[in-house]
């Protein structure tokens, strides 16, 4: 069989298996079946990343394991699906994912997959936690969640080449909220500025976001944090039932901070919605309510997790963020070795440091904001200035479809207010961004846009248009954000096919190569070294082990209920 149909085939599997997942986790829910169908998705992903976190600490994510779990979650679908799965919705899912496909034909794959992305998810594929494992890579000090879940569809057949899957998941059933929520909000003929926002938001992702292999492990969580906003709004103009929003928001703050530590940064957002629920009187019932939320405490299941998975590899709660460390674990890195890659990356996210340049002074070049002429020179032209040139078409592409003469009064209703508190949130993230890691991969795509999209969306309410052509506009637009899909990812395969002579058809995997394993096989090396010892009481003799030997001399690595050390 050629590859390309495993790669098919595994794709839809994993997908059911997710839905199957998400549908059982919905039922908390008083009403699952309402729930719109990508959040559905969201649900089955917050559900494994908790159950992968869990596992790990006891057993590897391997093919016999995680056949398992397929299994179990396709046949929680298959026995669900007439009840929970709307036909035609499930045919639009289908026929979307069928679209996204063309992804996933890939070659080259991101910079950082083969250094640590492959090579963490590849280690939770064979052994259970190890504890210190922050010593081997500095990528293995920031794990993500989506690595977790990338190792829970190591599969027979597809084996590793399944590792870019979550991340197209993840934009699938970010495309199916957003479009459900359009066709909601259309079939009300409620034409407000959350209407608007949806649209821009599908085309903006599919538009800019198009290259899985770039996603990594920070496009994803910002694809999320455009949901999250969109539920937040949606919560504030109390357009639907606040409790669905609710368990909403908390599913999609959990994924986002388990996606990348410092994102925990996002729950500032709590902040203004409990003031807003004080102002309208409804505070005490949703406390109430959240108390009884279960999803509340999965929520704070999932952030416990991610911290003690940050713990257990560096010492630390949040890594680099040196007063969360402890230094007296004998696994810990130390809060000093933290506060250096802190400054590494704050040095690497303002340009003082790149592949081919480093500043001779970096503690003065990042004071008093020194840095700034520089990102200006060397990230702002052309990755800021290109990206902002592109928000830009789209914004001007949609006012010349959407925009009409005659126009209506602007109905806000009560929540004009609400709107700029929110608003006021994203400015103090964008400023935090700005000030302390202005790179766009963390966090600045999404900042950048919400703050363009959500007055722009307001103006766009007050455009006055009849159901026909308003429909006909919409048609419009999603079809050119198909179109642009599709024939951006054609080019990326032909130069791939020019370039490295890939051949998506009979081989569609991704390039592998010994770097990937590197890792691994030094994993295999200290495990077989302490099988060797006579007395597994005792301290267990390394020098064999070169990679402990001359990069970490006497660091103890725990695997399960034994350790492994140099012999001092």
């Amino acid at each position: 069989m050629s590859n390309f149909f495993i790669l098919f085939i595994s794709y839809f599997l994993i997908l059911f298996s997710i839905l199957g997942y998400g549908s059982f986790l919905s039922r908390l829910h008083q009403s699952s079946i309402s729930i719109n169908i990508g959040f559905k998705g969201i649900y089955g992903i917050f559900f494994l990343i908790i159950y992968s976190y869990l596992s790990h600490y006891f057993i590897s994510h391997n093919l016999k394991h995680n056949v398992v779990i397929l299994l179990i979650g396709i046949l929680i679908f298959i026995l669900n699906f007439n009840k929970e799965f709307d036909k035609k919705n499930f045919f639009i899912l289908t026929i979307s994912f069928i679209i996204l496909f063309i992804a996933l034909l890939i070659f080259k794959t991101h910079d950082d997959f083969p250094y640590y992305h492959f090579g963490y998810s590849y280690y939770l594929t064979q052994e259970p936690m190890i504890i210190g494992v922050g010593q081997y890579n500095h990528g293995f000090r920031t794990p993500s969640s989506i690595l977790y879940l990338n190792s829970l569809f190591y599969l027979p057949f597809i084996k590793y080449f399944s590792f870019e899957i979550p991340a197209l998941l993840i934009l699938g059933f970010s495309n199916l909220i957003l479009f459900f929520n359009i066709k909601e909000y259309f079939e009300r003929k409620k034409f407000n500025y959350i209407f608007y926002l949806n649209l821009l938001f599908l085309a903006f992702l599919n538009i800019f976001f198009y290259r899985i292999q770039e996603h990594g492990t920070d496009r994803s969580a910002q694809i999320l944090i455009s949901i999250l906003f969109i539920q937040i709004l949606t919560l504030i103009n109390f357009d639907k039932s606040y409790k669905t929003q609710i368990s909403n928001i908390l599913v999609l703050l959990g994924i986002i901070v388990s996606l990348k530590a410092f994102y925990i940064l996002y729950l500032v957002v709590l902040l203004p919605l409990i003031w807003i629920f004080y102002k309208e009187k409804k505070l005490n019932t949703s406390i109430w309510y959240l108390l009884k939320n279960k999803y509340f405490y999965l929520f704070l299941l999932l952030v416990l997790l991610t911290l003690l998975v940050y713990f257990f590899n560096t010492g630390c709660l949040i890594y680099p963020l040196s007063v969360s460390c402890f230094n007296n674990f004998e696994w810990s890195l130390g809060a000093e070795v933290a506060l250096k890659m802190n400054n590494h990356y704050n040095l690497w996210s303002k340009g003082g440091h790149t592949p081919n340049f480093k500043v001779s002074d970096p503690e003065t070049y990042l004071q008093n904001f020194n840095w700034v002429s520089n990102w200006i020179n060397i990230y702002f032209f052309n990755k800021v200035s290109d990206f902002l040139i592109g928000l830009l078409a789209l914004v001007i592409i949609t006012f010349v479809i959407f925009n009409y003469k005659k126009n209506k009064k602007l109905n806000l209703n009560y929540s004009k207010k609400n709107i700029i508190l929110i608003y006021s949130i994203v400015l103090i993230l964008f400023f935090e961004w700005f000030v302390n890691h202005p790179a766009l991969r963390y966090g600045g795509y999404i900042l950048v846009s919400l703050l363009l999209f959500i007055p722009f969306s307001i103006f766009l309410e007050k455009n006055q248009i009849s159901i026909d052509k308003l429909k006909l506009k919409l048609k419009i637009l999603i079809s050119i954000t198909i179109i642009v899909f599709i024939s951006r990812n054609a080019v990326r395969i032909n130069n791939e096919i020019e370039q490295y002579n890939y051949k998506p058809i009979s081989n569609s995997f991704y390039r592998m190569h010994e770097g990937h394993f590197r890792i691994a096989s030094n994993f295999e090396g200290l495990i077989k070294n302490y099988k060797d010892c006579k007395d597994k009481l005792k301290t267990c003799d390394l020098k064999r082990s070169k990679y402990v030997r001359e990069v970490y001399p006497g660091r103890y690595i725990f695997i399960t209920d034994f350790y492994l050390t140099k012999d001092d």
